[in-house]
């Protein structure tokens, strides 16, 4: 082989490696960057949020039940205005897990309607078995699987 195909095919492959090391050096940023001072307070799982003061609270939309699940299988957690699910414990549902992001994914509310979104985690969030890509609408039934934990919509 001619000297010039060798020494394009060496920079192409330290090209590729370099883009390799990168994305996994991002990838490792996002999961241990400090969160800014937006993320909500930390809280007890499964409890309600804490009406402020002259602040009406949301009426609850739903529960979320967790049927499979190491730490909290039986636990349910009632759905008003935003909940976030993850590793952090800034979450409103904690999960222990290697295959949990920090912030993994958040169940809200959008024109009266429950909402799941998967927030970028490295492994997806999985509604009814199919991997979501973007805000997707829950129903009563619906099962969301994140790392090796089930829950259950409930309404």
């Amino acid at each position: 082989m001619p000297v010039l195909v060798l020494d394009v095919l060496k920079y192409a492959f330290l090209a590729i490696l370099y883009l390799f090391v990168a994305r996994a050096v991002k990838a490792i940023y996002v999961e241990l960057r400090p969160q800014g001072s937006g993320a909500p307070a930390p809280r007890a799982a499964g409890s309600a949020p804490a009406a402020r003061s002259g602040k009406r609270t949301k009426k609850p939309t739903g529960t979320m039940a967790v049927i499979e699940g190491e730490k909290l299988k039986g636990k349910t957690f009632t759905v008003t205005g935003e909940l976030l699910i993850g590793r952090s414990s800034d979450c409103h549902v904690t999960l222990d897990e290697a295959y949990v992001s920090s912030k993994h994914a958040r169940i809200f509310e959008r024109d009266d309607k429950t909402m799941l979104e998967d927030l970028g985690s490295t492994n997806g969030t999985y509604l009814n078995r199919r991997r979501i890509t973007a805000a997707t609408e829950l129903q009563r039934g619906d099962r969301i699987k994140i790392g090796r934990t089930v829950m259950e919509m409930r309404k």
